[in-house]
C-alpha cells in the first residue's frame, strides 16, 4: 500500500487523517469495538461485582413481634449473595423468564365459581403429594379436621401456577409440610372467562372470596398468603381493607409495585425499562386475545390492538372494565401503599432495590416503619422475583426466606396475633384536629377545647345529676376526675413537647445571634474594655 503523502495531500487534513487510520491494524479496531460493546452492556445491564450484601430491615423498634421475627429468622439478618454470572437485575429477571427451571410436579385443580358467574382455578399441591406421592382429594368430607397449615399463593401480572417462580415457592412449602394452593387470576391457567369481570391490580374481591372459601373448608388449618408482584399489591390492599377481619394468620408480599402511578412513570423513564414495558404489554395483549369474545365487548378492542405500553392497554381496557374515569385514577385507587397502615396481621415485605420493574421509589418506608405488624426486608440486588443464588442458579433466596418466616411465625406466640389482640395500627396522620382536647376557631387558630362531649353513641342516657356533675367546675366523684385527666393528659403531653421544642429553638436562635453579631460586637467590647483600663491606669 502506497501511503506516501504528496504536496497536494497536505492541503486536505481529512485525507491525512484517513490515511493515518489505515495504518492501524484491523485487530486493534476489533478489540476497540469489543471493549465498547462490553462497556455499553456493563452500564445498560447494570452489571455489578457479585458480593454478599446484608439484608436491610425496616420495622417499628417498639414492636415485640418484629423484634421476635428479626431475631429468629436467620435469613433476614444474614446476607444475600447472587449467582455470580447473573450479577445484574436484568440478567436475573431475564433468566427467570426465559431459562428458569422449576421443580417437576403436578397440581390438582379445583374450580371455584364466583357469585357473578366467574370461574377461578385453584391449583393444589398437598404435602402428601410431594413426600409420599399419594393423591389426596380436596373436598369438604375429609378437610374439616385437617390442621396442616395452608399457604395461598397469588401470582403476578399474566402469570399463573405454571410460572417458574410460583412452582419454586409452592414446591418448597409443600416439601416442608405445607398444603399449597395457587389462586390463578380470572382467565389464566387455561380457564376461559365466564363473566364480564376481569382481574385488575386492585381487584381484591376474588382473593377475599377464595380465602373465605378455603377457611370454610379447612376451619382448623392456619392460613397464610404469599403475593408476588401485582399479586403482592392485591394481597396488601386486601389486608388493609379487611384489617383484623381476615382469616389469615400471616402474609408475605414479594416485589410489590406498591404505587402503580410511580411505577408507571418509572417504567417509561429509560430504554431498558421501556423494553420491560413492551414485553408486559405483549403479554396483556395475548391475554386479551385469548378472551376476545368478552373483552372486545366490554373494552376498546381497536385501542387494545394498537397499545404500545401498559399504560395504553390500561387506558383502553382495564380502566373501562374497572369503571374508572382516568388511568391515573385507576392507578391511585388500586395502589396498596395507601392501605399499609391498616394491615393488622403479621406481614413480611421483600423488595430488591435494583428491581427493574417495581422501583424502589414506590416503597412506603415510613408507613411500614409505623406499623407494628410489618417487617420490610430490602436487598441491594435481586431483580424482579428472581433472587437466584448458588453456582447453578437453581435456588431462589426469597422462596427460602418466605418459608423460614412462615415456619417461625407458625411456631411463635404471635401466630394468633389477629384473633387475640385485635390490633389496628395507629393512623399515620396528625391527631391535632381529632382531639377532644383541641378546638379550631374561625380564624384558624387552634386552642384547647372548653366543653367536650365524650359520650359514646351506644352509651345509655345519663340523668341530669350526672350531667351537672360532669359540667361542674369542681369534681365531686372519681370518675369526673378521670374524665378531666383523660382530657388534660394529651394536652399536657403536647404542651410539654412544644415547650421542649421552644427551648431548643430559643437556644438555637441565641447561638445564631451570637455568631452573626460577633464580628460587630467583639471590637466594640474590646474598645470599651481598653478605655476603662486606660482610665484606671491614669488614675
Amino acid at each position: 500500500m502506497n501511503c506516501a503523502i504528496t504536496d497536494d495531500d497536505l492541503l486536505s487534513p481529512y485525507l491525512i487523517i484517513f490515511k493515518s487510520l489505515l495504518l492501524i491494524p484491523i485487530s486493534h479496531y476489533l478489540i476497540f469495538f469489543f471493549l465498547t460493546i462490553l462497556l455499553f452492556l456493563y452500564f445498560f445491564l447494570e452489571i455489578h461485582i457479585p458480593k454478599a450484601d446484608p439484608i436491610s430491615l425496616t420495622f417499628n423498634p417498639n414492636s415485640e413481634f418484629c423484634q421476635f421475627i428479626v431475631s429468629k429468622c436467620r435469613l433476614l439478618h444474614g446476607r444475600y449473595f447472587p449467582t455470580f454470572w447473573l450479577s445484574s437485575p436484568h440478567l436475573q429477571t431475564a433468566f427467570l423468564s426465559l431459562f428458569g427451571k422449576s421443580p417437576p410436579f403436578s397440581y390438582k385443580r379445583i374450580l371455584y365459581q364466583a357469585t357473578d358467574g366467574g370461574t377461578i382455578a385453584l391449583d393444589w399441591l398437598m404435602h402428601s403429594d410431594v413426600v409420599e406421592g399419594i393423591s389426596q382429594v380436596v373436598n369438604g368430607s375429609t378437610s374439616g379436621t385437617d390442621r396442616t397449615p395452608i399457604a395461598i399463593i397469588v401470582p403476578g401480572l399474566t402469570s399463573d401456577s405454571s410460572a417458574a417462580y410460583i412452582k419454586h415457592i409452592a414446591f418448597r412449602l409443600a416439601k416442608e409440610g405445607w398444603n399449597v394452593v395457587v389462586q390463578n387470576h380470572r382467565g389464566l391457567g387455561g380457564i376461559s372467562l365466564t363473566s364480564d369481570c376481569v382481574y385488575t391490580a386492585g381487584w381484591t374481591e376474588d382473593l377475599r372470596k377464595v380465602i373465605d372459601h378455603i377457611h370454610s373448608q379447612f376451619p382448623e388449618a392456619p392460613l397464610f398468603a404469599v403475593g408476588t408482584s401485582i399479586g403482592a399489591n392485591v394481597l396488601v390492599k386486601y389486608l388493609g381493607e379487611d384489617g383484623p377481619n381476615t382469616p389469615l394468620i400471616g402474609a408475605t408480599a414479594v416485589c410489590s409495585p406498591w404505587d402503580l402511578l410511580i411505577c408507571d412513570r418509572f417504567i417509561n423513564r429509560k430504554l431498558v425499562q421501556k423494553l420491560y414495558d413492551r414485553m408486559l404489554t405483549i403479554g396483556l395483549q395475548g391475554y386479551a386475545q385469548l378472551h376476545h369474545s368478552i373483552i372486545s365487548r366490554i373494552a376498546d378492542w381497536e385501542g387494545i390492538k394498537k397499545s404500545r405500553s401498559v399504560r395504553e392497554f390500561d387506558n383502553y381496557a382495564t380502566r373501562l372494565v374497572a369503571k374508572f374515569e382516568t388511568t391515573d385514577t385507576y392507578y391511585r385507587r388500586s395502589s396498596s401503599s395507601q392501605y399499609v397502615g391498616n394491615v393488622a396481621v403479621p406481614l413480611l415485605c421483600i423488595s430488591a432495590l435494583d428491581d427493574p420493574v417495581c422501583t424502589r421509589e414506590a416503597i412506603p418506608w415510613d408507613e411500614c416503619r409505623a406499623n407494628k405488624n410489618i417487617v420490610l426486608a430490602t436487598t441491594t440486588h435481586g431483580g424482579h422475583l428472581a433472587y437466584y443464588e448458588g453456582l447453578t442458579a437453581t435456588s431462589m433466596w426469597w422462596a427460602r426466606a418466605v418459608q423460614e418466616y412462615f415456619e417461625v411465625l407458625l411456631s411463635s406466640p404471635f401466630a394468633d396475633r389477629r384473633q387475640k389482640m385485635q390490633i389496628i395500627p395507629e393512623p399515620l396522620g396528625s391527631l391535632i384536629d381529632q382531639g377532644p382536647f383541641v378546638d379550631a376557631g374561625e380564624d384558624g387558630m387552634v386552642s384547647a377545647a372548653i366543653e367536650v362531649d365524650t359520650t359514646r353513641a351506644d352509651a345509655e342516657p345519663e340523668d341530669s345529676d350526672q350531667i351537672d356533675e360532669k359540667t361542674s367546675n369542681y369534681p365531686h366523684k372519681d370518675n369526673t376526675l378521670q374524665v378531666y385527666n383523660s382530657l388534660l393528659g394529651p394536652l399536657k403531653k403536647r404542651v410539654d413537647q412544644l415547650s421542649r421544642y421552644s427551648r431548643k429553638s430559643i437556644w438555637l436562635l441565641a447561638y445564631i445571634a451570637i455568631v452573626t453579631t460577633w464580628p460587630l460586637v467583639g471590637p466594640a467590647l474590646l474598645f470599651s474594655i481598653k478605655r476603662r483600663f486606660r482610665k484606671l491606669v491614669e488614675k
